[in-house]
């Protein structure tokens, strides 16, 4: 009925909206639409960033669960860097920075939009840089820990618990909004169900790789899913932080050029008259200079245009002279 679908459309907003801090009014898709278009240079640089970083730092903790035996590539590719030859830093296949780099591409994107879209808080929107470490570490831990934890012959039952804990624990300290969880669970599915598709298709010889213990799924494990969903938070907050430090203004603060260099932006300089004593000595007497009135500074001329003022305007010269400290 007509009055049903009403209120299921009521509901499914206001579930949208809720902890998002928007207006109330549903999506706002073509303020999305708006951000992604307005600055090319900055979304190709934001997209470029986000797929290398998932691109270099994916594979890293992938080898984590490789290292422990979780996962088994049929014709891995090696590599010790800071590692050893039994235990190398990097275990991966062909395909899976590429992955990875795309993983770090969608979901960089789609919390950037949604954000928009939504209209999440701007405190939400600015994570701090020691918030976003915090986030990544706590998503590297959990990978690790996850792979210890297997290699210890631990249950896999217990394993879930933990991993949703800890997936728990890193939503709610460092994100805690309805694009952060949407995202995020999209990511949990999602993750699972592309591995679905590469374990059946990939073979030996072209970066076939299996799980060693396929789990309730035939597949994997199902503790896999809340460590996907952690993910989310730790790769969100680090779009946050690159569309912010990104955008124009941001752009603007770090390139912008420094402040006068006559005077350092104090806008007073020593008085030439009395060479900034504020009095000279003519006829062997001391007299007071009535260039600066015994002050010793002037207004600095090299900056002032740079504040809208007028330098033939005397009476405004004198007005923010006298309000400068001695």
């Amino acid at each position: 009925p007509p009055a049903t679908s009403r209120i299921l459309r009521t509901r499914s907003t206001s579930l949208l909206s809720h902890g998002g801090g928007g207006d109330g009014d549903g999506p706002r898709w073509d303020r999305a639409l708006s951000a992604v278009v307005t600055s090319p240079v900055r979304s190709v640089s934001f997209s470029v960033v986000m797929a290398t970083c998932g691109a270099l730092l994916g594979p890293f903790l992938d080898s984590y669960h490789s290292a422990f035996g979780v996962l088994k590539y049929d014709d891995p590719i090696y590599l010790t860097l800071w590692g050893t030859e039994s235990n190398p830093a990097l275990i991966t296949s062909w395909w899976v920075p590429p992955l990875f780099g795309l993983a770090g591409f969608i979901i960089g994107w789609l919390y950037i939009v949604l954000d928009e879209a939504l209209g999440t808080e701007s405190e939400r929107r600015t994570p701090s840089p020691p918030s976003i470490l915090k986030g990544i570490s706590l998503f590297t831990f959990q990978y690790y820990l996850s792979g210890v934890l297997y290699a210890m012959g631990v249950d896999r039952t217990v394993i879930f618990g933990v991993m949703s804990a800890a997936c728990a624990l890193g939503y709610s300290v460092f994100d805690g909004t309805a694009v952060g969880f949407w995202t995020s669970l999209a990511t949990a599915v999602g993750g699972p169900l592309i591995e679905v598709g590469l374990i059946s298709t990939l073979t030996s010889g072209h970066g076939g790789y299996h799980y060693t213990d396929p789990g309730e799924t035939g597949f994997f494990p199902l503790w896999i899913v809340p460590v996907y969903f952690l993910g989310g938070p730790a790769v969100g907050n680090l779009a946050r932080g690159f569309w912010t430090a990104l955008s124009p203004s941001a752009l603007k603060e770090k390139t912008q050029p420094p402040g006068c260099e006559v005077c350092g932006d104090t806008r007073a300089v020593p008085c030439p008259n009395c060479d900034g004593q504020g009095y000279y000595t003519t006829y062997g007497r001391t007299v007071k200079c009535n260039a600066c009135k015994g002050r010793g500074l002037v207004i600095c001329r090299a900056c002032f245009n740079e504040y809208g003022d007028d330098p033939a305007n005397i009476e405004r010269v004198r007005e923010i002279m006298s309000k400068m400290p001695d």
